[in-house]
């Protein structure tokens, strides 16, 4: 059941909260309060400092004005979006030096570093800590910070290097963890999934910030309220200025015999129409990629495709074709050959057997994951090498506006590169691309450091797109939206297409719930006889991902209608409803419904439980 106390104060408390860097101002005295039970996903634009008050609240900078107050004693976890370890150092290292910092007991450390482990999936803590992959070392890092049981974790893009699975192994561990959450993310899947509210820090509120109980999908809606009165607000204000303007266009006269009083209102109101019209302006970036001319319908076939790196095999035995119009979305868990398929298709690399055949002078553009930028050069020269000028859609345009349309200003033109932020890396990328037309776009985890905005406009982009796409992505929302078709990796050299991302993830369950049950027969002796009896029993099924999200939070729910029910017996027993024979009947018919939900609750609750063994 939950731990929530309603009686504590806030484990985290900031109030009047601003930061700028130099001149430029990332958010301005707002209020942020994380309490028990709390998992808030944290959204907003590119550089609305998302990632700045996440490392405010865990003590790591400091606010230009306004304090952060912690609870007494209450600990905080924080990851960050890169994790890195030192040379040398073991799991077990990273693991014990968590707890020794947090002053368990030493006595108590091996229990803890052992459940921990095997909550975050590590089968060796012998394992060097530096060499794990990139989806590996972000799980470390998130075991590193749970490992002493934390009263608030602060996670920034934890989905960012983390494969789908991993995505999800990470879902189910936030349900079922009793510590509050504060998660920046652009994951929308994962936003819908953990979050229970969401707060946007964004300019475009009065208060700097949107905060909506609820999912993703709930935020949505209350984000849409709030922007609908906004510009109702902005249209009332728009009308009586009008009205003050008018009369004070009239002259002395006419202002002569009205109170100074009204002037002074007629200047408020002004001022905060140009607060509100300043607050409502928004950029977008322009994302439109450019396609050629080609009417060759078939792109590059790969027929009996296999790849092997000394023993370990890539692909095996692959045939498939991308035709104009494809749009295919590779899925697989890190390391099963994804970026290897897109150098294959390339021709960076060779198949060990089988062919792949391209079209004549088929142009590529490949989006690599590393976001390889030439080093030590300005925005200005990464976006336009030789001159101040760039060729876009068969016209001229100037650097300057070209690099607007990717939210940048003239002032960011001779800043060098390497001090973008990552959103702003995946931007001028991006905008590199778009002046090269393709036939075949290769977009090898284009989402990581976007923000939610432009995310949508990139989608968008590609599914206006008429040439070919194949797209990597961990955004389980984009391959959803964007892929016609889904090509399966299961890490070990074979390869399956899927209608889409869903039906891949189906198939996943279903493996992984048949791997299990044979593990578990191989682990019995083979002398082990059983009963008749017992022979004929139908084996438990164990919880499907779906299930398991749910059993993670269904005693919550319990506890929520439990409080419903007695909510409604109350009613029924007030003399005011007893003596009112419609109020009676009403209150007794919420009451059978209260009753109704809490047993079906309880009847599932008993169900999933069986079901988990």
């Amino acid at each position: 059941m939950s731990n929530y106390n309603p009686c504590m104060p806030p484990i985290l408390n900031a109030q009047g909260a601003s930061k700028r860097f130099g001149a430029v101002p990332l958010f301005q005295d707002i209020n942020f309060t994380v309490s028990d039970g709390d998992r808030i996903g944290l959204i907003g634009p590119n550089g609305a400092g998302k990632s700045t008050l996440l490392a405010i609240l865990a003590g790591e900078q400091e606010s230009d004005s306004g304090e952060v107050a912690v609870r007494k004693r209450a600990s905080i976890a924080y990851v960050k979006q890169e994790s890195t370890f030192a040379s040398g150092l073991r799991v077990r290292d990273v693991l014990e030096s968590a707890l020794a910092r947090a002053g368990v007991a030493e006595r108590d450390r091996e229990g803890q570093l052992r459940e921990t482990a095997g909550r975050t999936g590590f089968p060796d803590l012998a394992t060097e800590a530096a060499t794990l992959s990139g989806g590996w070392r972000k799980r470390l890092a998130i075991a590193e910070a749970i490992v002493s049981h934390p009263d608030v974790l602060l996670l920034d893009e934890p989905t960012n290097h983390l494969d789908l699975a991993g995505i999800q192994w990470l879902e189910e561990l936030l349900n079922q963890s009793d510590f509050a959450c504060v998660m920046v993310s652009h994951d929308r899947y994962f936003l819908e999934n953990v979050a229970t509210e969401i707060v946007e820090l964004n300019r475009v509120y009065a208060e700097g910030l949107l905060r909506v109980k609820g999912s993703y999908s709930k935020f949505l809606e209350g984000r849409a309220a709030y922007l609908d009165a906004q510009s109702r607000l902005q249209e009332s204000l728009r009308n009586r200025v009008r009205v003050e303007l008018e009369w004070l266009r009239r002259g002395p006269k006419a202002r002569a015999t009205k109170a100074k009083a009204r002037i002074d209102n007629a200047h408020e109101l002004i001022a905060q129409l140009q607060n509100v019209e300043s607050r409502s302006q928004t950029s977008t970036a322009g994302i439109e990629f450019a396609a050629t001319d080609r009417k060759t319908k078939r792109l590059v076939e790969l027929e009996n495709v296999s790849l092997s790196f000394s023993e370990k095999t890539i692909v095996e035995d692959l045939t498939f074709l991308v035709t104009n119009g494809t749009r295919v979305g590779l899925v697989g868990p890190n390391g099963s050959g994804k970026t290897t398929i897109l150098r294959l298709l390339t021709g960076e690399l060779a198949p060990t057997s089988g062919s792949i055949s391209q079209a004549a002078a088929l142009r590529i553009v490949y989006f690599s994951q590393m976001r390889e930028l030439p080093e030590g050069v300005t925005l200005r020269r990464a976006l336009a090498p030789d001159s101040d000028s760039v060729i876009y859609q068969g016209g001229v345009v100037h650097v300057a506006s070209y690099a607007s349309k990717f939210l940048f200003t003239s002032e960011q033109l001779n800043q060098p590169v390497d001090r973008l932020s990552g959103g702003e890396r995946a931007r001028v990328l991006i905008a590199r691309l778009m002046l090269e037309p393709a036939d075949l776009l290769l977009l090898d985890e284009p989402t990581n450091d976007l923000d939610i905005a432009t995310l949508e406009i990139l989608e968008d982009s590609l599914l206006e797109y008429p040439g070919a796409l194949v797209l990597v992505t961990h955004d389980r929302f984009m391959l959803d939206r964007v892929s016609t078709v889904v090509l399966g990796l299961d890490g070990r050299g074979h390869t399956e297409r899927f209608a889409d991302y869903t039906q891949w993830e189906r198939r996943m369950e279903e493996q992984e719930t048949a791997n299990r049950a044979t593990a578990q027969s191989e682990a019995k002796p083979q002398s082990e006889t059983k009963s008749q009896a017992e022979a004929s029993q139908p084996a438990k099924k164990k919880l499907s991902y779906l299930e398991a999200r749910e059993f993670a939070t269904i005693e919550d729910r319990i506890e929520e209608a439990e409080l419903q029910l007695a909510a409604a017996r109350s009613r029924v027993e007030d003399p005011a409803i007893a003596s009112d024979a419609a109020a009676l009947t009403k209150a007794l018919a919420e009451l059978e419904q209260a009753k109704a939900t809490v047993d079906s609750l309880v009847e599932r609750w008993a169900e999933l439980t069986a079901q988990a063994g």
